[in-house]
């Protein structure tokens, strides 16, 4: 029995020890920076982008990527992107909607008890507040489906609500990660391919407006139908945004991936996004000016423009 008791004690202190060492400084590899041919883009004059911030979780930087401490606070802000163009808005993602408090509670046990959360005006009351009304927005385009993405779809009736094939086959048949837009019924969705051929290293894209402007891409890796959307505005500024491929900027620019426990809570495929992280990484060394936006790092989302600033 003494030695049972022992073996066991053994176990326990090695898995304590390499939950420990998941924590720790780790940077991925990343091969030479390859050459990027840019596909020509025309952004009509017209169009702007605009964050819309609604919402914001209080964690740590020890569950956003390896190497981040504990003890260092870290805002995971929650909104959308509003993208104006002249053949139709479009937004991305919604942030916390005015239901957080019964939202909040299909996270995971383990995210509750190492977040908090704090409410702002919603996404809808944001673009009421500037004029917007749902019915001018041509689609919500989800970068996935989890909660903190479509919580604000319910304030938002009617909009149609973007995803392709293999996320909405999520949502349809996901885990509790999706349990949250599943409770929402019947939502008026609209299913899109990637017909617009091969975009800055991944094999398929969808050119929403045909000019450019807009370009979306497979990104299967946090869920399984996940995307990145590339956006080019008057000017040649440029953004790519990731949805949760990483949740704070460092996870690009070292670049690291989450932690185990975040990954094992969060990712769906772990060895797609850790090459979607070296992929992004690159991009970002090859575009001169490419701005990495990660849903849920704040501190990028302050430099953007402000809806109504």
């Amino acid at each position: 029995m003494k030695r049972i008791f022992l073996l066991l004690a053994v176990i326990a202190l090695v898995g304590l020890g390499a939950l420990f060492v998941s924590f720790m400084p780790a940077t991925l590899a990343v091969d030479s920076i390859p050459k990027v041919l840019l596909r020509p883009a025309h952004p009509p004059v017209e169009m702007r982008l605009y964050a819309i911030e609604a919402g914001k979780m209080m964690s740590q930087a020890a569950f956003a990527y390896r190497g981040g401490k504990f003890g260092e606070p870290r805002v995971f802000g929650m909104g959308g992107i509003l993208v104006q163009h002249p053949k139709g808005n479009l937004l991305f993602d919604t942030g916390f909607g005015k239901d957080v408090d019964r939202h909040f509670k299909t996270v995971p046990a383990l995210m509750r008890a190492t977040s908090t959360y704090e409410k702002e005006p919603t996404v809808a009351e944001q673009l009421q507040k500037s004029g917007i009304a749902p019915a001018a927005l041509k689609a919500i385009i989800l970068t996935h489906a989890h909660w903190d993405h479509v919580s604000g779809l319910e304030d938002l009736p009617g909009v149609p609500v973007w995803v392709n094939d293999q996320e909405r086959s999520f949502i349809k048949y996901g885990d509790d990660a999706t349990a949250l837009i599943r409770s929402f019924g019947n939502l008026n969705y609209r299913v899109y391919n990637f017909p617009s051929g091969p975009y800055l290293g991944f094999r398929k894209s969808y050119d929403v407006f045909d000019d450019g402007s807009v370009v979306l891409v497979p990104a299967s890796g946090h869920t399984p139908g996940s995307i990145i959307a590339f956006i080019t505005l008057p000017g040649g500024k440029r953004y790519a945004l990731i949805g949760d491929l990483a949740w704070q900027t460092e996870g690009i620019t070292l670049p690291a991936e989450k932690p185990w426990v975040s990954r094992k809570l969060v990712d769906w495929d772990e060895n797609r996004v850790r090459d979607l992280i070296v992929h992004m990484h690159q991009l970002q060394a090859a575009i001169p000016g490419l701005v990495i936006v990660p849903a849920h790092d704040r501190r990028v989302w302050d430099t953007l423009p402000r809806l109504g600033g």
